[in-house]
């Protein structure tokens, strides 16, 4: 049973296998941007309007909410990754502090929340597309703009814009990086333009009543409402910021820039999200605008700015796809990690000559391209939380154990607070895993039932640990 407490050490930084190492090409800001380019994306151009739908006006308090749970675990993120800048992310810090069968757990988890991630985005990005599809007048059925549980048959765009991400990624990772922040910065101007167009129109009466659902989540049908319930859904749209840290292999000066990048695009993220909320609410009310698969460009319509809406929708279809390279590139690093280590097939860590691990890329860009063509939206962002709340509640408990196993150990980032800040983290991400539905966590656990089979199976005896 040497296999449930096997760690790995404490490393400052990966080992340097022949081909089973990344490349130091990325800067600080590229990490910022990476951090921006997750965080601000389908939660802000397509959420908003589902969240609104479940909390009403008070879905600016949930994403505060959401925002300061994602903030106490972004500060245990930035420990860690700076104290050992290796791809892997959660799944490496559990490794190293709490055990090889939690850091399956992990890992397994981060695979299904990165590939969800990558195809929820997808069909975000569809929503928008398909609208400017219609706008055009092209000879396309919207049978085929949808998926079967949205309406349709399948969602082409949300497949295309999937295997386009998957192409760009195998180009390089620093060419990656740069794309991302070129279509950052048209992604911040386009949300900057919304908040100039909708303030002129801000009518304070769309806010009352403020929670009409309540405050705590409760479910109707299948789907929790409340301020709870819609931070529960929208903490998807928060935790871009754990990708920087499957990046930090790659980083230049990890001790600095790691956490520059995860602090600062929480911070970013957080007062543009409820900005841009308030805008919206306070330009259209809640049970209205909730209802369109493009929430932003929808309100722009209903003020009669129809330019300002095809700018925004335009904007949002170039720029959305920020989100599917950033957590695509994080689920390629993560397999990558996984199978360096073996518990995944070794092949899939062999790095190509630009420095990206070619077979898991395709993999990740294939898994996601299918989810994306046959699952409606809310079900995906739903299911992709459950992951990453257990990600964050392991990360955050990895910092708690090695202060307390090595306290003196060097760390180039120190959590401030770290007895408040971790635990805090740690309860947060359970009251929200609580909120979200009771199908989310079936299909949670089953999905890690299914994984300990796999490790138990395939994965044990296999791993570098135990053939050392």
């Amino acid at each position: 049973m040497n296999f449930v407490t096997r760690r790995k050490p404490v490393e400052a930084a990966a080992p340097a296998n022949s081909g089973r190492h990344l490349k130091r090409t990325l800067s600080w800001y590229h990490l910022v941007a990476l951090g921006v380019g997750a965080i601000i994306g389908t939660g802000i151009y397509t959420l908003t309007g589902v969240a609104a739908g479940l909390a009403g006006p008070a879905v600016i308090v949930s994403f505060a909410v959401a925002g300061a749970v994602c903030a106490c675990a972004a500060l245990c993120y930035a420990e860690m990754a700076s104290l050992s800048p290796q791809a892997g992310s959660a799944y490496a810090y559990s490794y190293m502090t709490l055990g090889e069968l939690i850091a399956w757990v992990v890992g397994w988890s981060l695979i299904l929340e990165y590939t969800l991630v990558c195809s929820a985005v997808s069909v975000g990005w569809a929503g928008y597309a398909a609208g400017l599809i219609h706008q055009a007048h092209w000879p396309i059925p919207d049978a085929l703009l949808a998926s079967s549980g949205a309406g349709g048959v399948i969602n082409l765009p949300a497949i295309f814009i999937a295997l386009v991400v998957t192409g760009v990624l195998l180009v390089g990772t620093r060419e990656s990086a740069t794309i991302n922040f070129i279509l950052v910065i048209i992604k911040l101007l386009a949300l900057a333009a919304f908040v100039a167009f909708t303030l002129p129109s801000f009518d304070a009466a769309h806010f009352h009543p403020f929670a009409p659902f309540g405050f705590g989540a409760h479910e109707i049908d299948g789907r929790k409402y409340g301020v709870m319930g819609a931070a529960a859904i929208i903490f998807f749209a928060f935790y871009g910021f754990d990708a920087i840290s499957t990046a930090a292999e790659e980083a230049k000066n990890p001790s600095r820039d790691l956490a520059i990048g995860i602090v600062g695009s929480m911070l970013i993220c957080t007062l543009i999200y409820m900005v841009v909320a308030a805008c919206a609410l306070g330009a259209s009310p809640f049970d209205v605008f909730s209802k369109s698969p493009e929430p932003l460009a929808f309100v722009l319509r209903q003020l009669n700015r129809p330019v300002a809406a095809s700018l925004i929708a335009g904007a949002a279809v170039i720029a959305m796809p920020t989100v599917i390279m950033v957590f695509m590139f994080g689920q390629s690093r993560v397999f990558f990690a996984m199978a360096r280590d073996g518990l995944l097939p070794r092949g899939l860590s062999a790095v190509s000559r630009r420095g990206v691990p070619t077979a898991v890329t395709l993999l990740t860009g294939l898994i996601a391209a299918v989810i994306a063509g046959i699952t409606p939206l809310d079900q995906i962002a739903s299911l992709a939380n459950a992951g990453t709340l257990a990600a964050f509640i392991a990360t955050s408990i990895a910092v708690m154990v090695l202060r307390r196993r090595m306290p003196a150990l060097a760390r180039p980032f120190k959590t401030p607070l770290i007895w408040v800040v971790g635990p805090a983290g740690v309860a947060g991400c359970i009251y929200l895993f609580t909120s979200l539905s009771a199908k989310t966590m079936i299909f949670f656990a089953v999905w890690n039932l299914v994984g300990v089979v796999v490790y138990l199976a395939y994965s044990r005896p296999r791993s570098a640990l135990a053939t050392a």
